[in-house]
């Protein structure tokens, strides 16, 4: 376990990152409170026994790929039937231009 000195100094950089003010009776009083919270409360975490492999999911999952197959497809005419005539340009569907 990583012990964690628990003194001014620490509760006033959490009261920095909360972009809280805090005097120095609130550091005097909060100290203590930060203390027993972090040591009390986390030491409970090594009482659980964690000998399990971690899960991420709740569920397994596994990726479900289809056969690549080759099928018939549309021919460059029937690609080309709907696009309008201005836009076509040999064979290929003509764009804006980009720059």
């Amino acid at each position: 376990m990583v012990e964690v000195k628990v003194d001014k100094a620490l509760v006033k950089k959490v009261a920095q990152n909360a972009r809280l003010e805090l005097s120095e009776a609130e550091l005097a009083k909060f100290t203590p409170q930060l203390k027993e919270v972090i040591l009390d409360s986390f030491n409970l975490l090594d009482e659980i026994d964690a000998d399990e492999e971690p899960s991420f999911q709740p569920i397994k999952q596994q990726n479900k790929l289809r056969k690549d197959e080759v099928k018939p497809s549309l021919s460059q005419d029937e690609a080309l039937a709907n696009v309008n005539v201005m836009l076509r340009d040999r064979g290929y569907i003509k764009g804006p231009k980009s720059l």
